[in-house]
């Protein structure tokens, strides 16, 4: 018999089981049960663009594409960046990924070397901190507060920093939080960095979910284009989650870093969901606009429900998600969730999963139907008032 502790990694077998994933077994096969918990688009991917996968496989596009991607993509995608934030990329500096997250698992790969710091803010997307300890990285978590409306500010920054910092990770609009950077607040930020050697990863997936106010970049602001790499895609904006598209964008000298990472790794994205993501970006700005319209009335039906429960919440300016304080009530966030989910049959996030500051907080997504919502805010009215 093989003793498998003694050949697997350590490094892999010391890391600890997403969060998200490990709540999300608990709902497998229970179909009595009302979730909040996916961060996917309850809409399907509008016609015009299955259209477009479809063709694709009808005459025959089944082959392997370069591996940055097919460059009619890499060039729609740089006036895509042009066209909606005002940023400036040629096709060569652009690479298309197997959806968001290969993204990031390729901008941190490209830079980091063991001992490096990378900094990272949490409450945040769960895989910044798995990927770079998996490169031998240092995660430096920096937490966020309430109070500071869980935005990064320039002084935990500069406090967090070292002769080591190798990379930010900027996750803004943010994941679970629902919280965004304004251009003030970016400035800010850029400022600390400034004549530094100190590379930021903006993760920008829900760049076209803001509410209020149109999202900016931080490589739009002076002296920053040249030490960000962008991470997006196309599975929250366009309703792709199962298309898995995503894009880097960064200065020549990274970008082809990154590329040499992918082509080993994976080769090229899938053929039929290139094709798709071109006829997105060329003539997909109505349905981003109708769909954030949709995810905007369901943010302030779901923020005033938390409200009128007599739970407190940080209003989300972005993305689909709101993160109410549930450890009000004198149970920490993982207590709360299996309570609500094995006594009343509501499934939401504990914020635990998402990094240090969520022991107090879930993650409640809104990307389903009002009706949907309204339901699960009435379990969770139920479930409080054993509470108070």
């Amino acid at each position: 018999m093989i003793d498998y502790t003694s050949v697997l990694s350590r490094t892999v077998t010391g890391l600890k089981k997403s969060g998200i994933r490990k709540f999300f077994d608990l709902l497998d096969g229970r179909k009595d049960v009302i979730g909040l918990t996916v961060g996917q688009p309850d809409f399907v991917t509008p016609w015009h663009i299955r259209e477009a996968g479809i063709e694709s496989l009808q005459k025959g596009k089944t082959y392997y594409t370069s591996n940055a991607g097919m460059p009619e993509l890499r060039a729609e995608i740089c006036t895509y960046l042009k066209r909606r934030f005002a940023l400036s990329y040629m096709p060569e500096e652009t690479v298309v990924t197997v959806g968001g997250s290969e993204a990031i698992d390729l901008a941190i790969r490209a830079v980091t070397d063991p001992g490096d710091e990378i900094i990272i803010p949490t409450p945040s997307f769960v895989c910044y901190e798995p990927i770079a300890r998996l490169c031998g990285g240092v995660p430096v978590i920096v937490k966020t507060t309430v109070e500071d409306r869980f935005k990064l500010t320039p002084e935990a920054l500069r406090a967090a920093i070292t002769p080591k910092t190798k990379m930010l990770v900027l996750p803004y609009p943010n994941n679970p939080t629902g919280a965004i950077l304004t251009k003030e607040e970016l400035e800010g930020i850029a400022e600390v960095l400034r004549g530094t050697n100190i590379l930021v990863l903006s993760d920008e997936i829900y760049a076209e979910m803001t509410y209020g106010r149109q999202h900016v970049s931080i490589a739009s602001l002076d002296g920053m284009w040249e030490r960000t790499i962008i991470t997006s895609g196309f599975s929250k904006s366009y309703a792709m989650t199962g298309w898995r598209m995503g894009y880097l964008a960064a200065p020549k000298p990274l970008a082809e870093q990154m590329l040499k990472i992918h082509q080993y790794a994976i080769m090229c994205a899938p053929t039929t969901s290139q094709l798709a993501a071109i006829e997105a970006l060329k003539n997909g700005d109505e349905d981003i606009a109708m769909m954030v319209g949709e995810y905007d009335r369901r943010r302030r039906f779901v923020y005033q429900g938390f409200r009128d429960i007599g739970i407190d919440v940080f209003e989300p300016e972005g993305a689909f998600y709101i993160y109410p304080e549930v450890g009000k009530f004198g149970l920490d966030a993982e207590t709360f969730c299996d309570r609500l989910l094995n006594e009343y049959k509501c499934a939401i996030v504990p914020g635990t999963a998402f990094g240090e500051g969520g022991e107090r907080f879930a993650r409640v997504s809104y990307a389903y139907s009002i009706k949907h919502i309204e339901e699960a805010l009435n379990r969770i009215e139920a479930f409080v008032k054993t509470l108070k």
